[in-house]
């Protein structure tokens, strides 16, 4: 998987932000060197997000993100304004851009104190300074003119071309990562470790490819020097028979977990994609604790099964058909489903007895963590597919045995 195949949920995701006017989009085309958005004296021509998956230098795989003027007006405005908020939870780091012939405005504050409340780091980019002469570039880099909110940021022109290829190096600063800090599994294997995954081809199977976890999960497993070998779900037990020796882990989808289970002796370690996707984006303890909200369900609770991408539904699909089954069977209850998809999870949860997340293969970390910040705050209990499928099974314990932060939460269950 090359660059330019990177998913979203693996990219940096960079969000220009400001007021109409500001020069948000002759800047996004300045760091991006192509006509990206359009560009306009019409104060608003940007009216909706505009994302681009690219690579940008010296950052490497990125989204970047145009935002509509955050002092629109009207209910359109209003409307455009929600969208520009909404995109604060995917973003990794925002540049605020600023007019800099002119004082910050309140919506630039309000920008700001956004950035702040959601811990997204943030520099300030004031455009124009080709307007400027030195010393005012000095003193507005210095303190806003009450004092009251440092503005420390970089001066650059989107018009000149100046300081575009600072600018580039601070966005890359900010949205440094330590690579080698987050593993999907590489951590829990040794080197030569043999780990069979299982990845049934059914109907639901893309064509010619593998879907994004499997991919991530044997990418992982090389770093980690281990040997990934495949199978699907019905060669597995004559899989098992020809090793000398037990593969060290069985991975398997979610789907297929009571088959998978019943073939593998429980002295071998058992996870499934979705429970190593939500332990790599930060919801495996949340999903475990929610987990136990299925056992509550009663005759007409709404539960939201969400997923975080947008795919094509086959007429077995596990989010709208498969789950929903197996809900109804396990509760025995008439229950609600609600589904939703892509960027479209609904802040106000209220309505919900309790939340269904896929592994969020699609989504970065933060999104996940909005998600999840989103049901804590209501008080709605969230767990993820494979959380869930295994719970139902009656294999959640076996399929979680080796991650010791889920093992403590089982105990006081």
């Amino acid at each position: 998987m090359g660059m330019n195949e990177t998913p979203s949920g693996e990219r940096i995701h960079i969000g220009f932000f400001g007021r109409r006017n500001a020069g948000k989009s002759s800047l996004v085309n300045a760091v991006t060197g192509q006509d990206l958005a359009v560009v306009s004296d019409v104060r608003g021509t940007t009216t909706d997000p505009v994302t681009k998956a690219m690579e940008l230098l010296p950052m490497g795989p990125v989204v970047i993100i145009d935002t509509p003027g955050f002092d629109d007006e009207g209910s359109l405005g209003e409307l455009r304004i929600r969208k520009t908020r909404q995109v604060l939870n995917r973003t990794d780091v925002a540049v605020l851009v600023a007019d800099s012939t002119e004082e910050l405005k309140p919506c630039d504050k309000e920008l700001l104190e956004l950035f702040r409340k959601k811990e997204i780091p943030y520099l300030i980019a004031w455009n124009k300074c080709d307007l400027l002469d030195e010393n005012a570039e000095e003193k507005l880099l210095r303190t806003d003119s009450d004092g009251s909110i440092p503005t420390a940021g970089i001066c650059v022109s989107a018009l000149q071309k100046t300081g575009i290829q600072e600018l580039k190096e601070c966005i890359a600063h900010l949205g440094q990562e330590d690579s080698g800090k987050k593993a999907l599994v590489r951590d829990l294997i040794r080197p030569l470790d043999r780990i069979i995954l299982v990845i049934p081809i059914d109907k639901a199977a893309p064509k010619g490819r593998l879907i994004l976890p499997q991919q991530q999960v044997i990418r992982d497993i090389l770093d980690g020097g281990g040997a990934a070998v495949c199978v699907r779900d019905h060669e597995l037990a004559q899989t098992l028979q020809v090793f000398q020796k037990p593969p060290a882990m069985v991975i398997t989808d979610s789907q297929v977990f009571a088959q998978v289970s019943e073939v593998v002796p429980e002295e071998i370690p058992l996870t499934s994609f979705s429970i190593l996707m939500a332990r790599y984006k930060g919801l495996l303890e949340e999903a475990v604790q929610g987990v136990t909200a299925i056992d509550q369900l009663k005759d007409g609770d709404t539960v939201l099964i969400s997923e975080g991408c947008t795919h094509h539904r086959q007429c077995d699909d596990i989010g709208t058909v498969k789950l929903p089954r197996l809900l109804r069977s396990y509760t025995g209850k008439e229950l609600n489903i609600e589904t939703s998809s892509g960027m479209g999870f609904p802040e106000d949860l209220s309505p919900y007895a309790m939340v269904i997340h896929c592994g969020g293969c699609m989504l970065n970390e933060r999104e996940v963590r909005f998600r999840m910040k989103c049901a804590q705050d209501q008080g709605v209990p969230i767990t993820n597919y494979g959380i869930a499928i295994a719970h139902m099974r009656g294999i959640l314990k076996r399929s979680t045995q080796m991650l010791p932060q889920v093992r403590k939460i089982l105990e006081k269950q």
